[in-house]
């Protein structure tokens, strides 16, 4: 009998273990959650800054009837697809997007959208089709340079006044990228370079025509200093010739006895060098009168001795 006792007593012991560890659940610090029972939300005590939903922490549920349902309390993505905007002055845009929202209501939440990926499609149409409508009111150079921070806030202000029906609060909308398609892509591409090209020839043709004017600046230039410094070689030249001449005049002058023997022994310097030199001159000759008198006199008839008789 006892030990049909404790085999009963160990038995609901283990059905009791496992009826409390199905009536336990925990929510987690970056989580809020909604039980169920039969498919219905049973009222329970909101967490903090949460309208509804279970605070993080321990709970109880009722083993087989109730049902937990979590949610994420964190920021989450939204990555939206790349879709064509018509501009106001019907510029073709391609905009690529995204949006960060977080779960404010959850209750709400379940109602209307069930479950993450539900409120990704809801809030990705209601994203998609607002940055349609506020894109198409702006100009090209205005959603591109002047007015897109502007812009970004209007969107994001429309899409969480429409998200707030959803449980969600919308926290960051931007564009990604703002960009021609691809066809008009190439097109401005290839008019932005004929454009460059040009003015990259206008800019050599003028720094061609610039170089040839200086560069005939500096010709002339040339031409006249050599021209200077020509004229005044001679002048220079001339000044030293004259001033040579005065002073040879001068020395002659002095003493032309010494300035004849001078230049005797300069020409025969010149003309009597070593090698293949040859002269047809009488030994009599006036240009050789220093080698017959020392004192460089010419001889005259009656210094000219008698030939002797053989």
């Amino acid at each position: 009998m006892s030990a049909t006792f404790r085999t009963a007593a160990v038995a609901i012991a283990a059905v009791v273990l496992v009826i409390l560890f199905a009536s336990v659940f925990v929510v987690q610090q970056t989580q809020t959650a909604l039980v169920l029972r039969f498919g219905a939300v049973r009222p329970v005590g909101a967490g903090p800054g949460l309208p509804s939903g279970l605070a993080p922490g321990l709970h109880f549920k009722v083993p087989l009837i109730d049902n937990v349902v979590y949610f994420d309390r964190r920021v989450l993505d939204l990555d939206l697809p790349a879709q064509e905007v018509i501009a106001s002055d019907q510029k073709r845009l391609v905009v690529d997007s995204f949006a960060r929202y977080r779960i404010l209501d959850p209750l709400r939440f379940y109602q209307s959208v069930n479950s993450i990926p539900g409120a990704n499609n809801r809030l990705g149409s209601i994203t998609s089709s607002t940055v349609r409508s506020v894109l198409a009111d702006a100009t090209f150079s205005s959603i591109v340079r002047t007015e897109r921070e502007n812009l970004i806030k209007r969107i994001a202000s429309e899409v969480n006044a429409s998200a707030r029906g959803l449980g969600v609060e919308v926290v960051d909308v931007r564009l990604r990228r703002v960009d021609l398609p691809e066809q008009n892509s190439q097109a401005v591409f290839q008019r932005m370079q004929t454009e460059r090209q040009r003015e990259a020839t206008d800019i050599r043709a003028q720094g061609t025509q610039i170089a040839q004017g200086i560069r005939a600046r500096a010709d002339r230039d040339v031409t006249v200093i050599v021209a200077d410094a020509s004229r005044k070689a001679e002048e220079l030249r001339g000044n030293g010739d004259a001033e040579r001449n005065r002073i040879l005049a001068e020395a002659y002058g002095r003493d032309p006895e010494f300035f004849n023997f001078y230049r005797s022994m300069q020409a025969y310097e010149a003309s009597l060098k070593p090698g293949e030199t040859r002269m047809v001159l009488s030994p009599n000759s006036d240009f050789f009168r220093f080698f017959n008198d020392p004192t460089g006199r010419a001889r005259t008839s009656a210094d000219t001795p008698a030939p002797s008789r053989p």
